[in-house]
This record gives C-alpha cells, sequence and structure tokens, in this order.
C-alpha cells in the first residue's frame, strides 16, 4: 500500500486574488462534478435520476434530485471559505455500508498546497461580497495591481482545465470499476483541518466533529484513527497546472463491502 503524500507545514504559494478566486471557483466545480460522479458510479442513488451533461467536452453524470443537488451545493459553499483561508489539509468523501455505517471508501482530496488567500474566519459569503463591492467601486489600476493581473494572464489556464478533465475522467473510471456497494449503503463529506487551523465551531455550525475512527493524525494525537487509510490505497490523480496542485486517492476497508465489520459513523457535513 502506497502511503498518502505527508502534509506540508505552509499553504501552497501566494497568488493575485484574482487568480486565487477563479482557482478556487475551478477547484469547486471540480468538487461539485465529483461527488455527482461517485454518487453516481457507486449506486449511491438510483441512476435514472441523473442525466449527462458535458464540462470541458466530457460527459458528467449530474443529479436530477432538487434536495440532493441542494444538499451539495451546500456542502461545498461551506467548504469554500475554509479552502481559501488555507485552513483545509483534506476533504473526503466516504462511503458508508448500511445499517453499520462502517466506512468502506475514503475519496480523499489533498488540498494542504492550495493557495490561500482570504482571511480566516470569514463568514462564508463576506469574502465574496466585499469583491462585488469593490468591482462596483474600481479605480484605476495601480503599479501593484497590474503586475498582479500581468502574472494572472501567464497561467496557462487551458492546462488548468486538461488536468482537471483528467483528473474527473479518473475518478469515474475508478468508480465505474470497482465492486458495487451494498444497497442502501450511504455517503458523507468530511473536511480535516490543519493543525494550525482554528476548528468551524459556532451556532448554527454546519460541521460535527467525526467519530474517532475517522480522526487523522495531528500534533495532539499521532495515531490515526482505525477507518484512515484502509487495507488499501490506490493512487487516482496529482493535478499540477501553475499554482494550482493537489493529490487524490481512494482509500478501502480491510474487508469487501460484504463483510465489512462495524466501525463509527463519519458526520463531517450534516
Amino acid at each position: 500500500m502506497s502511503s498518502p503524500p505527508h502534509e506540508p507545514d505552509e499553504p501552497g504559494p501566494a497568488v493575485p486574488h484574482q487568480q486565487a478566486r477563479t482557482l478556487l471557483s475551478t477547484f469547486t466545480t471540480f468538487l461539485t462534478l465529483t461527488l455527482h460522479t461517485i454518487l453516481y458510479h457507486r449506486g449511491l442513488y438510483p441512476r435514472e435520476t441523473f442525466l449527462l451533461a458535458r464540462h470541458h467536452n466530457l460527459p458528467v453524470p449530474q443529479s436530477r434530485h432538487p434536495g440532493l443537488c441542494a444538499w451539495i451545493s451546500d456542502a461545498v459553499e461551506q467548504i469554500q471559505p475554509l479552502l481559501a483561508a488555507g485552513s483545509l489539509a483534506r476533504v473526503c468523501i466516504n462511503t458508508h455500508l448500511p445499517r453499520t455505517l462502517a466506512v468502506a471508501e475514503r475519496w480523499v482530496f489533498d488540498v494542504a498546497q492550495f493557495p490561500a488567500w482570504a482571511e480566516e474566519g470569514a463568514d462564508p459569503s463576506a469574502w465574496e461580497e466585499k469583491d462585488r463591492r469593490e468591482r462596483r467601486t474600481r479605480r484605476p489600476l495601480d503599479e501593484e495591481e497590474l503586475d498582479e493581473l500581468e502574472q494572472d494572464r501567464t497561467v496557462n489556464w487551458v492546462d488548468v482545465d486538461e488536468a482537471i478533465r483528467g483528473a474527473l475522467r479518473r475518478i469515474a473510471y475508478a468508480a465505474e470499476t470497482k465492486g458495487a456497494l451494498p444497497e442502501g449503503s450511504t455517503f458523507t463529506v468530511a473536511v480535516e483541518l490543519r493543525d494550525e487551523a482554528p476548528a468551524p465551531v459556532g451556532y448554527s455550525q454546519p460541521w460535527i466533529p467525526t467519530e474517532p475512527a475517522l480522526q487523522p493524525a495531528s500534533q495532539s494525537n499521532p495515531v490515526p484513527g482505525s477507518a484512515i487509510g484502509g487495507a488499501s490505497t490506490t493512487p487516482l490523480r496529482t493535478v499540477q497546472a501553475g499554482p494550482l496542485f493537489f493529490e487524490c486517492w481512494v482509500e478501502e476497508a480491510q474487508a469487501p463491502p460484504q463483510t465489512a465489520e462495524p466501525s463509527a459513523q463519519n458526520s463531517g457535513f450534516s
């Protein structure tokens, strides 16, 4: 079993805000499409409730269930400010067995080197509203801003789109070719914070702590939970295009889904 990459001490390189916003939008769109793709190919929702759409000339499944679409959109929206602030180490899509809710698979996206640019603790929509206000009252660009704009033009967005398309294709293939999950299986979305990042707590907080089995290793607790790592880890894709860099892999449980031992439930996003 290959080991997942070691988490670096710092987030990715600082980049101009406009470029960072575009990268964030690109990644969150990718994450949304990935959720639909995994749910479709792992049989977590009936296939007849999906339609095929196209993204960058790649056919991707998209659920037509309004409740599911709203849930996915809400989950990704809550991930955005944490990612922009450099608070995240990984985003995980976990599949769970019926009845026991044991973890069958963890689809892991290492975003520890994603460029950080927003203030920590910002409201999910606060920095977007600030950007809109700035655009409405925009003054002539100064020399530093012109330099940032020039840097933005150096990013080859065709390469970024191609890298994202390749990752989606690889994830779809991996999800489609794995053995079927038992009927009634479900899923959760979880985030793993960097050691130094503050926990997203507060009134009406959508994130709740996972059970011990799904807690990653940290400085205060160097032993990862029993569901972390699984019996096998399959690398899926390393995406590197300009300042955009993330890795993804899938971890599978010790036993086949039909005979997996009971484990703790992950309840990362409710």
